[in-house]
């Protein structure tokens, strides 16, 4: 996991500490605070799944093939954003632990329930999407304010998502603050 995170330091431009990262992929969602090399505080975690496990696993209740994360997200883009409402979980309390495994199990419910046509697949998949990035970013917005840090460096396979890249983009311009992810190329070789 360290080099997860101390990957952007290999960067052009790499982060200053101190900073919060967030660690996600598929075997762990994590926020940590990091003040230097070997400097690490855990801040929150998932409990259940992590968030790029949750996503291939929604993936394959779509019928899409394994990693699906990545063919959820491309499936998600021709969604229609609003026709499902997904829940945003553990974050209407304190804390900054994540859950994505009811979130799972309400993807399988919605599933289930409604249409197995392309349409309806993709709409799903972009409610599921969106709960994640939202789970996410709320969590991360959540971690700078309890630390008072400024930066955010978000590394692991799930970090190359597209709509969490753009959330995080609008969410920085908005409190004038960085966020440093990894360019998306490099981490699905």
């Amino acid at each position: 996991m360290e080099g997860h995170l101390l990957a952007p330091m290999l960067e052009e431009n790499p982060p200053e500490f101190p900073f919060v990262a967030l660690l996600v992929s598929g075997g762990h969602t994590q926020l940590i605070s990091v003040t230097g090399i070997g400097e690490y505080a855990l801040l929150g975690e998932s409990i259940d799944d992590a968030a790029g496990e949750a996503f291939d696993k929604t993936a394959k209740l779509l019928g899409l093939d394994y990693p699906g994360g990545p063919m959820l997200s491309k499936m998600a883009q021709q969604g229609t954003a609003g026709r499902f409402t997904f829940p945003r979980p553990m974050t209407d309390r304190p804390g900054l632990d994540f859950s994505f495994s009811g979130l799972k199990t309400f993807a399988a419910n919605t599933i289930r329930a409604n249409d197995d046509d392309a349409q309806t697949r993709a709409d799903i998949a972009r409610a599921f999407e969106d709960a994640v990035v939202d789970t996410l970013s709320i969590k991360c917005k959540r971690a700078l304010d309890q630390t008072g840090f400024k930066r955010l460096v978000i590394a692991g396979g799930v970090s190359a998502n597209r709509t969490l890249r753009e959330q995080m983009a609008i969410h920085d311009a908005k409190a004038r603050r960085r966020s440093v992810l990894r360019p998306p190329g490099v981490l699905y070789r």
